[in-house]
């Protein structure tokens, strides 16, 4: 039997956590916190794989240097980005071009390590972290306020939310940080002060109007909102799957990781096409900007896929699939699973605090 103090004691010690979940996401984190593990989770992921591209790009340039002018891609394994080759001093200078004689990926790490130092291995890394950490933060925090906004509860929900609300995530940060790919274009040449990236922008808006600091918009949306969707709706069964067949109450880093690795490997593939289309695109753009040819208009979207279909065939929608799937992966699965061990941490800490 319960007496009338001690049910008001209940009320009171009980009262603490429901006002306390109200600033709670169902997540069982704050916003904040999801900032915290997703920003936490994207530097662990652009230390790991931007070595890899790093090396890639040595490899390829020792057998065909980059021209001044002329582009290249670099992915730091949060975003793609297009990078041009700098007509500035001596074009072997620059890190993408300098000299070395390497036998294979593990003789370009070790040989980059000893001759020029470690940190060569992250060369170019620090203009894509202005776009790329930001852009990952929104994305990842979108997605999860979205999902639990929709009403998202674990294994009765329809699989159609995660759909859903990858697919706008991404288009939200897509759009919200499409502008800033301006700014790390010109950060490339030099840093630049707060007074010249806003003389930048404000250039580009006098040139060409307000739409130009969102050009590439339309192709980075075709590949990334698919690839989102997929990525999320495989994700979310992958991971309940694992989660019952093992017998687990929450997730765990390693169900992360594999899930993530295979649902980025399925949308890798279906993607492919428009990742190739918008290659091409950013490409064409960024050697526009460094020959200065603003009268040539770009070409559409679905002209670049009729050139590459009726050259190539599938065959040629489907060129690069390999590497890509090589950088996809352990991206997304680190990425991932670090940010889901980021929540679970929190998520313990908050129910610690609680009690």
């Amino acid at each position: 039997m319960i007496r009338k103090g001690d049910e008001s004691t209940k009320n009171v010690t009980t009262a603490g956590p429901v006002l306390q979940s109200r600033q709670k996401t169902d997540l069982g984190i704050t916003p904040g916190q999801q900032i915290v593990a997703s920003g936490t989770g994207a530097m662990i992921t652009t230390l790991l794989v931007t070595p890899l591209d790093v090396v890639k790009i040595r490899l390829q340039a020792q057998v065909k240097p980059i021209g001044s002018g002329h582009c290249f891609l670099y992915c730091n394994g949060l975003m793609d980005h297009v990078c041009t080759c700098i007509n500035g001093g001596s074009v072997s200078k620059q890190w993408y071009n300098r000299g070395g004689h390497f036998n294979g990926v593990l003789d370009a790490f070790l040989k980059i390590s000893r001759t020029e130092g470690i940190l060569k291995l992250w060369s170019g890394l620090s203009p894509t972290l202005v776009m790329a950490v930001p852009a990952t933060v929104l994305y990842y925090t979108a997605y999860d306020q979205l999902k639990y906004s929709m009403g998202y509860k674990y294994e009765t929900s329809s699989s159609l939310i995660p759909v859903a609300a990858g697919g706008i995530a991404r288009v939200f940060a897509v759009s919200v940080i499409n502008p800033l790919e301006l700014v790390r274009t010109k950060m490339q040449s030099r840093p630049l002060t707060f007074k010249e990236i806003v003389g930048c922008i404000r250039t580009a808006v006098q040139d060409g109007g307000v739409l130009s600091l969102w050009r590439g918009w339309g192709p980075t949306v075709l590949r990334d909102v698919p690839f989102s969707c997929l990525l999320w709706f495989n994700f979310e069964i992958l991971r309940a799957r694992l989660m019952r067949l093992y017998h687990l109450e929450e997730t765990t880093f390693p169900v992360s990781f594999v899930s993530g690795a295979i649902a980025a490997g399925i949308a890798a593939f279906f993607t492919n096409p428009f990742d190739v289309v918008k290659t091409h695109r950013q490409i064409e753009l960024g050697e526009m900007d460094a020959l200065k040819d603003a009268k040539r208009n770009p070409a559409s979207t679905f002209l670049i896929i009729r050139r590459i279909y009726a050259r190539s065939g599938m065959n040629g929608l489907y060129a690069g699939f390999i590497p890509r799937l090589g950088r996809v992966v352990p991206a997304c699965a680190i990425m991932i699973g670090s940010y889901e061990f980021g929540k679970s941490f929190f998520q313990r800490y908050n129910e610690q605090h609680q009690r």
